[in-house]
Formats: structure tokens, sequence, C-alpha cells
């Protein structure tokens, strides 16, 4: 099944470790990353998307905010520009090794982070990819 993604949440992704808004919100994640991490295809959206779903409901939700949808923007032209490839909405696509690690490389050396100027997870985020990454639950199967 295709996940639902926000060009930013591509980034988020990359540094998850099982923290977020709320417990429903944190067990929704870790199961859209089990799937990505099963590689599961990915399509990108604008707008709420599968991690957004357990907030969504609530009118206040950050998801709905003008930041949120620059900062996906923001993330799209830096993934863009990364890949060197347009990374057109609603297209599936699949990550790979390769392009995991092309991304999380871009997200450590900062070529991707602009979209995170902000984000109230930032410092975490710079820990994890500081560190390498250790703890980040997104881990492709079969390689």
């Amino acid at each position: 099944m295709t996940v639902r993604l926000r060009a930013h949440h591509l980034l988020c992704m990359l540094t998850y470790v099982g923290r977020g808004y709320t417990p429903a919100f944190v067990e929704n994640y870790g199961g859209v990353v089990a799937r990505l991490s099963r590689r599961a295809p990915i399509r990108l959206v604008d707008g709420p998307d599968d991690i957004c779903a357990p907030i969504q409901h609530i009118a206040s939700a950050h998801c709905y905010n003008d930041s949120v949808g620059e900062r996906d923007w923001l993330a799209r032209d830096a993934v863009q520009s990364l890949l060197g490839a347009a990374v057109d909405l609603d297209r599936e696509f699949s990550l790979d090794t390769a392009m995991l690690t092309r991304f999380r490389e871009g997200f450590s050396q900062g070529q991707t982070r602009a979209a995170c100027n902000g984000c109230e997870w930032a410092a975490l985020c710079d820990k994890v990819a500081g560190a390498g990454y250790p703890g980040a639950a997104l881990q492709l199967q079969g390689d």
C-alpha cells in the first residue's frame, strides 16, 4: 500500500527515533516508517498525509498552517536539487539503499535543512544525524 507523504516528512523520516506529539501520533508514525522500511511506494502529496492522520482532525493542528506548507515547498526543492531530478506530486517512487544514503548524507551535510528552520524537532534531528543515525527507525529491508 502506497504511503502518502508531504515533502518535509520525507526528510523527517530520516531521523525518526520514536518521538512525537502524542502517543497515537508516535504509534502511527512508527507504522508508517515500518511500511517504508518494507519498501512501500511513496507518493508525495500537498497537505496532510499518512503521518498527520492522528492529529489532522484537530482544527488547530499545525499540519494546516501556511508555515508547514512552506516547509514542504523548501523540502521538495531541496530533495529535487539533491537528486538532480524533479520530484512530482502524486507520482510514486520507492526508496532504495542508494537514495536513502543520499538523503541521509545530504541531511547530515545541511543540503536539505532549509525546511527544518523553526521546527521544534530540529535539535533532536541534529543530534541523530550528527551521530550517524543511531536508533533511526527507517532501515530498509532486503539489503
